[in-house]
């Protein structure tokens, strides 16, 4: 995973309304969500929900299948396990990433 692509992924999620249709679609499981039951159960317009759909499936998060006459839209769990492994070897280089409560500290 290239920086980019983390980079295009967190800003992705970044967003209140893309966060909590990236959430549904993981509870959902591999099953996914129609956006009829996502606008319905997440209370969002159906432009509004198209527009952010698009924003997470751009950056990878989401993918969408037709079944029958619907779109059924599934967490992308291998690039959403990519960023975190991502995150996770490159943080701090295996070292331990918390600070120390007295470096934490403003010493103001």
């Amino acid at each position: 995973m290239t920086d980019d692509q983390v980079v295009q992924a967190l800003a992705a999620l970044a967003h209140p309304v893309r966060l909590k249709v990236f959430r549904a679609l993981v509870v959902s499981g591999p099953g996914g969500l129609t956006p009829g039951v996502m606008q319905e159960g997440l209370a969002i317009p159906a432009t509004t929900l198209s527009f952010h759909l698009k924003e997470l499936a751009t950056a990878g998060l989401v993918t969408t299948e037709r079944a029958s006459r619907n779109l059924v839209y599934r967490a992308a769990y291998g690039q959403m396990n990519s960023v975190l492994g991502y995150l996770t070897d490159n943080c701090c280089q295996g070292a331990t990433c918390a600070l120390e409560p007295s470096a934490a500290a403003c010493g103001c």
